[in-house]
């Protein structure tokens, strides 16, 4: 019979049956240009088939049988043969046994260990009453004050805050959620969501992912950013938050909006195990109706958020949002850049303005921000579960911008 035949009765791939060729494993006949598999070759994938339940390699599997056919042997030697290769298998995954034994025991006193600590957030993350005087309202500009409220350290995490035009804002467990329609993508945040996102993620865009962090972080003088306000659009599960945090000064600001209450919560919980003291405001809210004064951000934190509004808007959303940021202001930006768009793109063609990397970066000149590093990196051709906006064709990069004007 042929390959794929031959595959479907044994059920297995063609991939899987062409790789036992090339090891030599199974030996079909050339005939007209086609294999040919006849009842030697079922024998010999019968055999590769048990030996591999009991443990052996291909690579050994493939030592016996050049042994057995090279070999000449008579009934007794290949008796003996298999014996002692058999009898050393067996020792060997006798060993292997204790081994993994040893290793079951510590990673046994290991999570004994993890689970007797204790860890009690100090620092419960709320809207400081310090900081009230950050917010405007959407509508007429004018102050909020808290109406009615739950407090905890001087910091609100349940409560409203009114404006006196009649306009009130929630603050749900510690952030300020001004969209009730974005409260969530469906996506269940928690340890877990870590994990999974590591593991169903292409390792090479993972590594892209912590390259970027390290470049910027290397690059960042977080001195100059001592007592000043600092915004990130789209904070998602805090990537740049949490790999920045030590270095951020005690007496800076940091804005982080999302428009996911369950990821900013996630995030904030994050934040409350490492006991956090340091300034941070959640907003959950559309980039649009961010409820702070004109002109009073000094640091602007694009990491990707610019390239997810991308997805679905043909504006650039730094020019959407630059009413916010001061005339003097810092940008740091992390930008997702598609090398070409193939036929079946997910990006529709009236956004993909957003990803071509001579837009982004007129865009960013118009702003008059001026580059102290860029960076561009090599292309990838694959992402992940959650990172699936590209398909078969198409090649993405990031383009790493950190700049002043």
């Amino acid at each position: 019979m042929r390959i794929g035949k031959f595959a479907e009765s044994n059920n297995l791939t063609i991939d899987t049956v062409r790789h036992y060729m090339e090891l030599g494993l199974i030996i079909p006949e050339m005939q007209g240009g086609q294999y040919y598999f006849d009842s030697r070759c079922k024998l010999d994938l019968d055999e590769v088939l048990n030996l591999k339940t009991m443990g052996f390699t291909l690579n050994e599997i493939k030592s016996i049988f050049i042994f057995r056919r090279l070999g000449n042997l008579t009934p007794y030697e290949q008796n003996q043969y298999y014996k002692a290769f058999f009898e050393n298998k067996y020792i060997s995954v006798g060993k292997e046994i204790e081994n993994l034994r040893e290793v079951r025991k510590k990673l046994k006193y290991k999570i004994q260990e993890l689970e007797s600590l204790n860890i009690n957030p100090k620092n419960k993350i709320g809207i400081d009453f310090k900081h009230l005087n950050i917010f405007k309202c959407l509508k007429c500009n004018s102050n909020l004050v808290l109406s009615k409220g739950n407090v905890d350290n001087n910091k609100i995490i349940d409560g409203v805050l009114r404006c006196s035009c009649g306009l009130e804002y929630i603050i749900e467990d510690g952030i300020l959620v001004i969209n009730q329609q974005s409260k969530g993508h469906g996506v269940n945040f928690d340890f877990n969501y870590i994990v999974e996102y590591i593991s169903l993620t292409d390792i090479e865009y993972l590594d892209k992912v912590y390259r970027n962090l390290e470049l910027i972080h290397k690059k960042i003088e977080f001195d100059e950013f001592k007592n000043k306000m600092i915004l990130e659009l789209g904070s998602g599960s805090g990537f740049f938050l949490r790999h920045i945090y030590n270095e951020l000064p005690d007496d800076a600001i940091y804005i982080a909006v999302d428009n996911d209450l369950e990821r900013h919560k996630f995030l904030k919980n994050m934040l409350e195990l490492m006991n956090c003291n340091k300034n941070i405001i959640f907003i959950c809210t559309d980039f649009s109706e961010i409820p702070i004064e004109d002109k009073s951000i000094d640091v602007l934190v694009d990491f990707t958020g610019s390239s997810n509004y991308g997805f679905l808007n043909e504006e650039f959303l730094l020019k959407e949002i630059d009413k916010y940021i001061k005339a003097s202001a810092w940008l740091i930006g992390t930008y997702i850049m598609f090398k070409n768009f193939s036929i079946n793109s997910k990006i529709a063609e009236e956004y993909r303005k957003s990803f071509i990397l001579n837009n982004i970066q007129e865009n960013i000149n118009n702003l008059h921000y001026k580059p102290i590093y860029e960076n561009v990196s090599a292309p990838l051709d694959k992402g992940g579960k959650y990172e699936d906006y590209f398909v078969k064709g198409e090649e993405v990069y990031s383009y790493l911008y950190y700049g002043k004007r």
